[in-house]
């Protein structure tokens, strides 16, 4: 009996050096292919309730982005400070090889419920079709030009 046990250790041990640098190394060639299903929503929503996503390979979480452009400067209307924002976040999705079709989640936040029209707008404008889960929240924002701020989720 004890003689088996010992055989059955090597055995394990063998296999487990033999496995264990292909489980902990290798590299997998099967690419994933996101599934995307929105939830909920009407037809003329440009987001939905829910978004359900399976099958992916990489998430980008984008921290939120902020209206201030490349050189520092801070446009004075919630217009273009959603054009700003906006643009920032089409930034790191390029940055990550993604695009807006790629997004799942976005949040907004907004300084005053005066500018949740021009928000409606740019939801309009760029979510239409891609229709992510969404939330506006009204709030205070970090520094006082900034009307506005967008943080965001993708996959793929």
């Amino acid at each position: 009996m004890k003689n088996n046990t010992k055989i059955y250790r090597v055995y394990v041990f063998i296999v487990a050096f033999i496995m264990l640098p292909n489980l902990i190394f290798s590299q997998t060639s099967e690419v994933k292919t996101l599934k995307k299903q929105n939830i909920g929503g009407g037809t003329n929503w440009n987001y939905s309730e829910a978004v359900k996503i399976s099958d992916y390979s990489e998430l980008l979480f984008i921290s939120g982005q902020v209206p201030v452009t490349i050189d520092d400067k801070v446009p004075d209307n919630i217009k273009d400070q959603c054009d700003v924002a906006w643009s920032n976040i089409e930034a790191q999705l390029k940055k990550a090889d993604m695009t807006s079709e790629n997004l799942v989640k976005v949040t907004f936040f907004v300084s005053d419920r005066k500018y949740l029209h021009a928000i409606g707008q740019l939801r309009e404008q760029k979510l239409l079709k891609i229709k992510p889960a969404m939330t506006i929240i009204i709030t205070g924002i970090y520094n006082q030009d900034w009307l506005l701020e967008i943080e965001a989720i993708a996959a793929k």
